[in-house]
């Protein structure tokens, strides 16, 4: 059974999960987010009682959050139960490329240039991590939701203002990808 579950599944198996997964939440009326579960866990902390955008019943969003415990401890379980130790699979472009920027071919999902207790002691790792985390807090608090929640479950629900936060996604990724990378860690 192992073995099954940690082999590598076919791109379009995840999408037909996606697939009932989002119609099962249109059809009982819910939508789907990430950022979402960090208003319900102050809310549920008690934080509605000092700031209004927290004041709202979060027992009606337990799903969620038992959606996110689920989803860490899947990541627990692949990193640790079913762990196998190929390095991970891209292609050799991206790896030519991502060495061009100062990463090695990568051993794990994160690369040790930037995740290592090293790299995020240096003053330059702190500060990448610290302001990319508050860029992503900012952003899906001012675009309403999360990329995950824009653009799995707002597309789905044919919102225009999910269509035109993920086309800012997009964007934004590609100014990273393109200009700010190079900048920040080429040598």
């Amino acid at each position: 059974m192992i073995e099954f579950i940690s082999q590598s599944w076919t791109w379009w198996f995840s999408g037909a999960v996606i697939s009932v997964v989002m119609f099962t939440l249109l059809f009982f009326g819910q939508s789907f987010g990430f950022s979402s579960n960090l208003r319900t866990i102050c809310s549920a902390a008690g934080l509605g009682n000092s700031v209004s955008f927290f004041n709202f019943n979060w027992k009606t969003q337990i799903w969620n959050l038992v959606f996110l415990v689920g989803a860490v401890l899947g990541g627990f379980i692949s990193g640790t139960v079913l762990k196998n130790d190929q390095p991970v699979q891209i292609s050799d472009a991206t790896i030519t490329d991502l060495g061009k920027l100062g990463f090695s071919a990568p051993v794990s999902i994160q690369p040790d240039e930037l995740f290592s207790l090293e790299s995020v002691l240096s003053l330059k790792g702190f500060l990448l991590l610290s302001i990319g985390g508050l860029m992503v807090g900012f952003g899906s608090r001012y675009a309403g939701g999360c990329t995950s929640g824009h653009a799995i479950s707002g597309l789905s629900d044919l919102q225009i203002p999910s269509l035109i936060a993920v086309i800012g996604f997009f964007v934004g990724g590609l100014m990273m990808t393109h200009l700010l990378f190079p900048l920040i860690f080429s040598h």
